[in-house]
């Protein structure tokens, strides 16, 4: 199901044992555009402090009920490495969380996920994968491609010949836990329309500039469907997308490898 990212902000996360906090932000790799971690504010319970929750934990996603439950308990969030969510995260930060919970590290794979493409596909973590993934942390990059989508809201958009507007927002896969489409206001330009483009289209980043620049005409994207917020982004929708601007759909190259178990979306 694909859903804005702003549905996210304030959704409660629920341990095996009790409430963790609600998601604050979320953080992306700007190599795949896997959503890697939501940064959930605890609370009372843990003094304010701010965690990382992988999507790999994630068991259900309720959006009606506004909730995420997570495979972990209170206790195991409590004693994760402390990261200081309002500085950059580091790669030997990203080995050390990973580390504690025993996950693979995506970045050791082909796909989104590392050797899934999926997280739910992941195989559930044993003792020699702890130790494998800890034995990594003295040997990893300071560099991270880790981005908040937060930070990258307001970000100028380019097309081939010339400026098209600007970022408000992202539409994320609630499957795959990867950022789909790049959400722009086209400002003055075309008053009142909004456009979604895929990642995939971007030909160069300049985040000194913060600008993207895709590889994309203005007129194009005059002439492209138009993104409602409140209407649902449909298969029927993205086929249209894709006719549109003559590219080739994300999921045949994914393929279907959707997770044994479902989200309640109801």
């Amino acid at each position: 199901m694909l859903m804005n990212t702003k549905s996210l902000k304030g959704l409660i996360v629920r341990a095996s044992d009790g409430e963790l906090g609600t998601v604050e932000k979320l953080y992306f790799d700007d190599d795949t555009w896997g959503i890697r971690y939501l940064t959930v504010a605890t609370g009372g319970w843990l003094g304010g402090r701010e965690v990382l929750i992988s999507p790999i934990s994630i068991t259900a996603a309720d959006w009606q009920a506004q909730r995420l439950d997570v495979s972990l308990t209170m206790k195991q969030v409590e004693d994760s490495p402390a990261i200081d969510t309002h500085e950059p995260v580091s790669r030997q930060h990203e080995a050390a969380y990973l580390g504690y919970y025993g996950y693979p590290d995506y970045w050791g794979g082909p796909h989104i996920w590392g050797p899934s493409f999926y997280p739910a596909g992941l195989a559930l973590p044993t003792g020699a994968a702890i130790q494998a993934v800890a034995d990594r942390i003295s040997k990893e990059p300071i560099d991270s491609h880790l981005r908040c989508t937060e930070a990258l809201e307001g970000y100028s958009i380019d097309a081939v010949d010339g400026g098209i507007g600007h970022v408000c927002g992202f539409v994320f896969d609630d499957y795959a836990w990867a950022i789909r489409y790049v959400e722009v206001a086209t400002k003055l330009w075309l008053p009142g329309k909004r456009v979604l483009f895929s990642p995939g289209w971007v030909q160069r980043v300049s985040w000194p500039e913060s600008k993207f620049v895709v590889g994309l005409t203005r007129e194009a994207i005059q002439e492209g469907p138009a993104y409602v917020e409140s209407m649902p982004v449909t298969r029927e929708y993205e086929n249209q997308l894709y006719a549109h601007y003559g590219r080739p759909p994300y999921w045949l190259f994914e393929g279907d490898h959707r997770p044994a178990f479902s989200y309640d979306n109801v």
